[in-house]
């Protein structure tokens, strides 16, 4: 029987449920395991039997490609010890390959080096032929992100360096500074990643570096420690938030365009596509995504 799940364990699958396109960038830009190039990802049932039962739910699984006819399956786990048999997964993956009748890739997060390790070694199931090798992400494969530009082109990675790179100084400065950066509804979300999934030595650091600063606390856990509440933050009107909002998922969008298209897009360039508050060029962009033949095709004017 597993451990039940921890705050820690819960806002990482969470972070992974918001966003099921993390999954896919874990896997193939961290990674480098060859995924379908497809944007359609959705949300698939994690329970893989009709009866009630603890050990055979995993605590994600996401489907690429059209619903009808999946092209390949992602199953997330989180590993905080070592509780879970190994065995488990190769179950977990044979069941949703009955499923759904497509690949399946098990990729396990563990926040532990010594967690990662052990289930880093391929899965020997005793049936013939049938060996899993899961990927898992331990904190080796983790960047610390020390960089305030690329924690903004990148937050739910620089939520999770945070978690296991947070006794260094400057990557909780750099995640301080992506989140005053992006100043919308969003900050207080990967906040609460971030904190819900750091040691409580790390979380007492991001007090420190969040008091000792200008920037807005937004985050619950935030006002409860410190009493400021969000009105720091909110000097912008509804509409002009709801514009905001709106630029965001656009140069979301140009991105995602931009790697299913296989392009390799440089932080200064993620930059300049995520801070852009320009939602008519956003548009541009989005539309010049789709058949560029080069990035700087997305900036050059036609003629």
């Amino acid at each position: 029987m597993s451990a039940m799940p921890s705050p820690r364990h819960d806002a990482l699958v969470k972070m992974f449920t918001d966003r099921p396109q993390l999954a896919v960038e874990v896997l193939h830009d961290l990674m480098g395991v060859d995924l379908p190039a497809t944007p359609l990802i959705q949300l698939e049932n994690t329970t893989f039997n009709t009866r009630r039962s603890d050990d055979i739910e995993a605590d994600l699984v996401l489907a690429m490609g059209p619903p009808q006819s999946p092209a390949h399956a992602i199953i997330v786990e989180i590993q905080h010890d070592k509780s879970k048999e190994p065995q488990q997964l190769a179950r977990y993956a044979a069941a949703l390959w009955l499923m759904l009748r497509c690949d399946v890739t098990v990729l396990v997060i563990c926040p532990d080096r010594g967690v990662a390790t052990h289930y880093a070694q391929p899965v020997e199931s005793g049936l013939t032929g049938y060996r899993l090798p899961a990927q898992v992400l331990g904190p080796d494969g983790i960047p610390a992100i020390t960089d305030p530009q690329q924690a903004t082109c990148q937050p739910d990675l620089a939520a999770m360096s945070v978690m296991v790179h947070g006794h260094n100084r400057k990557v909780i400065e750099a995640f301080a500074a992506a989140l005053a950066e992006t100043g919308d509804e969003h900050a207080p979300k990967y906040y609460e990643y971030a904190y819900s999934m750091a040691a409580p030595e790390i979380r007492r650091l991001m007090e420190e570096i969040m008091t000792s600063t200008d920037w807005p606390v937004y985050s619950p856990f935030a006002r409860e420690h410190y009493g400021r509440g969000l009105a720091e933050g909110q000097t912008i009107g509804k509409a002009e938030g709801k514009t905001e909002g709106k630029a965001e998922e656009a140069a979301r969008s140009v991105l995602l365009v931009l790697a299913t298209r296989g392009f390799n897009v440089p932080d200064d360039t993620c930059a300049r596509i995520t801070t852009c508050t320009d939602l008519a060029q956003l548009e541009t962009w989005l539309t010049r995504a789709v058949t560029a033949q080069t990035l700087q095709d997305l900036f050059n004017e036609p003629g």
